[in-house]
């Protein structure tokens, strides 16, 4: 693979050269020179590379800081030239680059004249249009934080907790034009995840594996070219400590508010576990209480219940304060969960909760109704009945 590269001759036959960086050509000073020249420069076969990062975020930051690194190891080199592409100046990628006084570009206007050999894109969130991953000889990588092809999109790490996934893993793949995450993969990790693992956590597992990973994959980058290996379309099956998982195709979509409502009658234990461990510490899940929205925080997972006689009928949704741990306890579809913080007009504590709400309705003799958690519907969002779907009552 070659670029063409010109020398335009300026005033008395001296030379400008355009688009060369140190690794294309040893500059040297001309003086008398009676025409004009063309030079051609090869791109690299070999480590160390060129690269261009384009990227965001702190799981981004991860792969970035190992890019920097290889690039100060001049024993064992992996990248030559670092530069760096963000779709702003606020964000953590592009602070890295500032503190590590790497040159950074602002998306869109990005020079493409300082003459690479692979980009490599984490967690930026553009599409790239062929035109410009045409200028790679190498093509674009991409660290992506799931068994691909399940969970294409931008939230991999939430649905792999959200759904329960016991095995993900990173994938390096090569970027296409068309489609997020459907390019040939060069290389693949697994790992399982951990036992009530949420998804800050494991996110931040998978960036350290990634970057790893990513260093791997261009050290020996043209032999892992060679062998690439287009996506399977329904899913592929893996062997991890002997066990076999079966995985299929599917999509993530990008987290909302809307996931954090809880229907009491459908979800189980295990299904708000986790939800909570996927969203929970980002966006709080909520229900309904007395026409009202409720924040429930601090999930402390699924609880036994201490009594066994009631003076009102249990369903999903009804509501216990358990004194001893100071927690309040929800029934759900198969048991019951507890919260230890409850936000309603302010953030109070399961005591206060009870004390301010709970305790009184019952002295006053109120339905059952009014001492347990409605669950969200969509049709409620029709009629007289549309205030219980207000997301800011409680904001």
């Amino acid at each position: 693979m070659w670029n063409l590269f010109y020398l335009n001759a300026i005033d008395h036959g001296s030379l400008l050269l355009r688009g060369l960086c140190r690794k294309c050509i040893n500059f040297a000073t001309c003086s008398n020179i009676s025409k004009s020249l063309v030079t051609r420069t090869r791109c690299s076969s070999k480590p160390p590379w060129r690269v261009l990062f384009f990227g965001s975020d702190d799981f981004a930051v991860e792969s970035l800081k190992q890019l920097y690194a290889s690039r100060e190891d001049r024993g064992d080199a992996v990248v030559d030239s670092l530069e760096v592409v963000t779709l702003s100046s606020n964000v953590p990628v592009r602070k890295f680059a500032d503190r590590h006084k790497l040159r950074a570009h602002d998306w869109p206007n990005v020079d493409f004249s300082g003459c690479f050999d692979v980009g490599v894109v984490v967690s930026f969130g553009c599409l790239l249009q062929e035109s410009i991953i045409n200028k790679f000889p190498y093509g674009i990588l991409n660290v992506h934080p799931s068994l691909l092809p399940r969970w294409r999109g931008p939230a991999p790490v939430f649905h792999t907790v959200l759904h329960g996934d016991k095995i993900t893993g990173v994938t390096i793949m090569q970027i296409r034009p068309t489609r997020f995450d459907v390019g040939p993969i060069l290389s693949r990790e697994l790992y399982q995840v951990p036992e009530k693992c949420t998804a800050d956590q494991l996110g931040a597992y998978l960036a350290v594996l990634g970057a790893e990973l990513l260093i791997d994959t261009l050290r020996n980058l043209p032999e892992r070219i060679a062998n690439r290996k287009e996506q399977a379309k329904e899913g592929a099956t893996f062997v991890l400590h002997i066990r076999r998982y079966n995985i299929g195709c599917a999509s993530a979509p990008k987290i909302s508010t809307s996931m954090s409502w809880l229907v009491w009658e459908e979800q189980t234990c295990d299904q708000i576990s986790q939800l909570f461990r996927a969203i929970g510490f980002r966006i709080p899940l909520r229900t309904i209480w007395m026409d009202r929205t409720v924040k429930l925080q601090d999930f402390v997972g699924k609880c036994k219940m201490p009594f066994t006689e009631n003076s009102y009928a249990v369903v999903p949704g009804s509501i216990h304060y358990d004194k001893e741990s100071n927690t309040i306890l929800v029934c759900c579809k198969d048991g019951w969960v507890g919260f230890k913080t409850i936000t309603l007009k302010k953030r109070l504590s399961a005591a206060d909760f009870f004390n301010g709400y709970l305790h009184q309705d019952r002295q006053k003799n109120s339905t059952q109704n009014n001492y347990r958690f409605q669950s969200y519907r969509p049709h409620f969002a029709k009629g007289q009945n549309a205030k219980l779907l207000s997301l800011n009552s409680c904001d």
